[in-house]
């Protein structure tokens, strides 16, 4: 069944709900596949919610009075977006970066995921963006499948820095508006 699903921006009366998100998503993670690599209090964490309600660039998801999902959209790319071979021109004024799509267990299979990326890519159109770019850990293959799914082109492979958590390689995707 379809549920409706809500986007809003995240103000912080969410913050407690978002960090619960993202704690209930990293302990299913341990229990099934960590496909990326998140640690539970370490990414994503409160703090991260914080700072995305802080700069105005936190989503929430929202299934009736329950935060089912978060995506935070930015002009600012990852360091190692500079070795991509991308489809259009570095000027982020006119580039979203998506940064922690986050789904929480009990909505997987339920489309949240995939609005999020409509929100996202309608929020982007309005602002005249010519695309969307982001970040998927190589091995997360349920995001790459949803990412392919809805458009976003495979760019590369490259490294963003973070060997020492055992993340050497992440996948570059984007989508042309």
């Amino acid at each position: 069944m379809k549920q409706n699903i809500y986007i809003r921006k995240a103000v912080d009366a969410d913050i407690d709900c978002i960090e619960m998100l993202y704690e209930d998503i990293c302990d299913y993670l341990d229990a099934h596949i960590n496909y990326p690599g998140w640690k539970k209090g370490i990414y994503p964490a409160r703090c991260d919610a914080e700072k995305g309600v802080t700069e105005n660039v936190l989503y929430v998801a929202q299934v009736g009075e329950k935060i089912a999902g978060t995506i935070i959209i930015k002009h600012e790319p990852e360091e190692g977006y500079k070795n991509g071979k991308w489809l259009t021109e570095d000027d982020y004024r006119y580039i979203y970066v998506i940064y922690t799509l986050a789904v929480h267990p009990d909505f997987l299979k339920c489309g949240v995921g995939k609005e999020l990326l409509l929100f996202a890519e309608q929020a982007a159109r309005k602002e005249g963006c010519v695309s969307i770019r982001l970040d998927v850990v190589k091995g997360n293959t349920p995001a790459e499948q949803l990412y392919q799914k809805c458009g976003y082109q495979f760019i590369g492979p490259v490294s963003l820095g973070y060997e020492q958590y055992g993340l050497p390689w992440y996948h570059l995707y984007e989508k042309v508006l």
